[in-house]
């Protein structure tokens, strides 16, 4: 039996499940759900389109609800309430609200006997488990998660949400000194604003006030306070030309010892993606697997990519995983 599969949102990460969902065997989209008038939204694979009124009954026939809101103000309401109803995957980023956000999931899901996994992605994510394997198998050292250069898509979505932008995307970028020296295993103290900066170009409405837009996007807490920002005004053909693509990527480094101390040790895990809507997409396709698996097992309640076992997101049996890969 096919995994059914609806998708709630229908923007870059959304499309990028949508192609993720298409080449599983083991799935099938069911639907697309949107806050927009669904006969507005043209999928590629043809799919129906649904208004999220659909979703609110609770009894959409779909075994996993993939949710791609923005982290600002969307997955905080959305995931909690559809948690309530479905099986449910989010990609939750902004890491210091993880917490209440998984609190909030947790509540929710366990009074409907559901599964909420939340943070679903490559950072937090597969970033995210590499950071744990390395700390556990060579404690005591230190740990340092590089991202870019390349475009955020929950940063770029804040800027959007401020009034007076039209469009926007949001660059990080590696401090290329900071980068070198933990390569080096030199475990630099290093600050958030000497590890990157963010890089920021805008489109802004006729007459909107940039000088105001400008200091929203550099004073905005969790997203660009901490850190250097240069903010561009361009056109939109601009942005047509030369930021249409959503490129990113990133390393988690790890400096530790074994022994007495006297070897060190450097371990890298690195990702470069054409397409970051599509990796992240991905990536939730396969946790969304998972989220069936276990609730079938009548696991319940919040989850992050700590709680699962690796097996559970590959398609192939126990038999053919170790056989092939361990």
């Amino acid at each position: 039996m096919s995994i059914k599969i609806g998708i709630l949102g229908y923007g870059n990460l959304g499309r990028g499940v949508e192609q993720a969902v298409l080449r599983c065997d083991d799935m099938e989209l069911t639907a697309v759900y949107t806050r927009r008038d669904p006969e507005s939204v043209k999928t590629v694979s043809g799919v129906k389109v649904l208004s999220t009124e659909a979703l609110d009954a609770g009894t959409a026939d779909i075994d996993v609800l993939i949710i791609c809101g923005g982290s600002a103000t969307d997955l905080p309401k959305m995931t909690p309430k559809y948690a309530a109803m479905y099986n449910v995957i989010d990609s939750f980023d902004t890491h210091a609200n993880i917490p209440t956000h998984f609190a909030n999931v947790d509540e929710a899901s366990k009074s409907a006997g559901k599964i909420g996994i939340i943070s679903c992605g490559w950072d937090p994510g597969m970033f995210s488990i590499n950071r744990l394997y390395s700390e556990s198998v060579l404690p005591g050292g230190k740990a340092y998660t590089f991202w870019g250069k390349g475009v955020s898509q929950g940063h770029s979505d804040a800027i959007r949400r401020i009034d007076g932008v039209k469009d926007a995307r949001q660059y990080t970028v590696p401090v290329d000194a900071a980068l070198e020296a933990v390569r080096a295993g030199k475990n630099p103290e290093l600050t958030t604003r000497e590890k990157h900066t963010r890089l920021c170009y805008v489109v802004a409405e006729e007459g909107a006030d940039k000088a105001r837009i400008e200091n929203e996007i550099k004073t905005m807490p969790n997203y660009f306070s901490d850190y250097d920002t240069t903010v561009n005004f361009i056109s939109e053909e601009e942005m047509q030309r030369d930021h249409s693509g959503l490129p990113h990527g990133g390393s988690v480094i790890y400096s530790g010892d074994s022994g007495n101390g006297t070897n060190k040790h450097v371990i890298e895990y690195k990702l470069t993606l054409d397409s970051n809507p599509e990796f992240t997409g991905s990536v939730l396709t396969a946790y969304a697997r998972a989220a069936y698996r276990m609730n079938k097992d009548d696991i319940s309640g919040a989850k992050t990519v700590f709680d699962i076992a690796p097996a559970l997101l590959s398609p192939l049996s126990g038999d053919e995983i170790r056989a092939h890969m361990l």
